[in-house]
C-alpha cells in the first residue's frame, strides 16, 4: 500500500492505475468506513482512500480540534482491507496560501444539517471537489449514515459533470443498533445506552411503514415519542422525499426519515430509507 501526502504524488500513482474506487474520509476509521473500502476493492481495479480532517466543514463551535485522529491505526486498517493508496494531505496541501475558491451547493444543502451547521456543505463540497480533481476516480463510495451529504455530493457531481459514479452504501450499525460514527468515541457508557433511542425510534417508524402506515405526520410523531427522554436533546426529525429532502405533507411511496440529537458530548445523526434502497440513488 502506498501512502502519499501531496497531490503530485497522487497524480503520479494515478497515471499507473486502472479503474479507481475512492473512499474519502476524515479518519478515525470504523466498520462503516471498512465496508466502503471493501466495496471499492471488490468493484474496482484498485481502491484509494483519503484521510483528511477538513477544517472548512466545521463551524466555529464545532469539534474540529477535538475530532478523533489516529493515523497509524487508520493506515493499518486500510492496508488490511486491501487499499492500494492512501492520501494523507496536510491542511496546507489542500488549502494553500491564497486559496479562495469555494463550491456553493444548491437547495439540498440548505435544509437539515445545512440549517443546523451553516456553511458545512460549502466545506464538504469544496473538499470533495478538490479530492475528486486530485484522485480522478471512476467511482466514489459514501455511507448512508450521512444521507444528506450523500445526496449533496451526488447532486454536485452530476451538476459539475465530474463523470464519477457516487455510490451510496448502507449504514453499518453496532450490534445494539447504534449507527457507526467516529463521534461515537465521545460517548460514555451511559451516553451510548441513551443514544440507542435514535435507532429505536427510526426502527419503530419503519415498523409502522411495514404495517402500511404512509402518513408522514404519524411517522414523525412516532420518532419523536420514542426519542423523547431527558438525556437526549432532539434537534430535528425529518420525514422527507429522499431525492429533494423536502418535507412530505402527504403519503408517499419513498421516504427518508432523518434525526439529529445531542447525547452527552456528541451530536449524532441517523436515518432510515423506506421504499427504496440507498444503492438506487445516483
Amino acid at each position: 500500500m502506498k501512502v502519499v501526502r501531496t497531490a503530485t504524488e497522487v497524480r503520479a500513482w494515478r497515471a499507473r492505475s486502472g479503474r479507481v474506487g475512492f473512499v474519502p474520509t476524515m479518519g478515525a476509521l470504523h466498520a462503516g468506513h471498512a465496508a466502503l473500502i471493501e466495496r471499492a476493492v471488490a468493484e474496482c481495479d484498485v481502491a484509494a482512500v483519503s484521510i483528511f480532517v477538513n477544517p472548512t466543514q466545521f463551524g466555529p463551535h464545532d469539534d474540529f480540534r477535538s475530532y478523533p485522529r489516529n493515523e497509524s491505526a487508520d493506515l493499518a486498517l486500510c492496508e488490511r482491507l486491501g487499499a492500494a493508496m492512501v492520501f494523507v494531505p496536510s491542511e496546507d496541501e489542500m488549502y494553500p496560501a491564497g486559496d479562495a475558491t469555494r463550491i456553493q451547493p444548491g437547495a439540498l444543502a440548505l435544509l437539515l444539517e445545512g440549517a443546523a451547521r451553516p456553511g458545512h456543505f460549502v466545506g464538504v463540497c469544496t473538499v470533495v471537489a478538490k479530492l475528486f480533481a486530485i484522485v480522478r476516480p471512476e467511482a466514489a463510495y459514501f455511507g448512508q449514515k450521512d444521507f444528506q451529504q450523500l445526496r449533496v455530493v451526488q447532486t454536485m457531481t452530476r451538476d459539475l459533470r465530474f463523470g464519477i459514479r457516487v455510490v451510496g452504501c448502507p449504514t453499518v450499525r453496532e450490534p445494539e443498533g447504534l449507527a457507526m460514527s467516529s463521534r461515537n468515541a465521545y460517548l460514555e457508557a451511559e451516553d451510548r445506552r441513551n443514544a440507542l433511542a435514535l435507532s429505536r425510534a427510526l426502527f419503530a417508524a419503519g415498523d409502522l411503514w411495514s404495517g402500511g402506515e404512509r402518513d408522514p405526520a404519524v411517522l414523525r410523531d412516532r420518532v419523536k415519542k420514542v426519542v423523547s427522554q431527558p438525556d437526549v436533546a432532539l434537534e430535528y426529525v425529518s420525514v422527507a422525499d429522499p431525492y429533494t429532502l423536502e418535507e412530505l405533507r402527504g403519503p408517499a411511496g419513498q421516504v427518508v426519515i432523518s434525526v439529529a440529537a445531542r447525547v452527552g458530548k456528541a451530536r449524532l445523526i441517523d436515518n432510515v430509507l423506506l421504499g427504496l434502497d440507498v444503492g438506487e440513488l445516483e
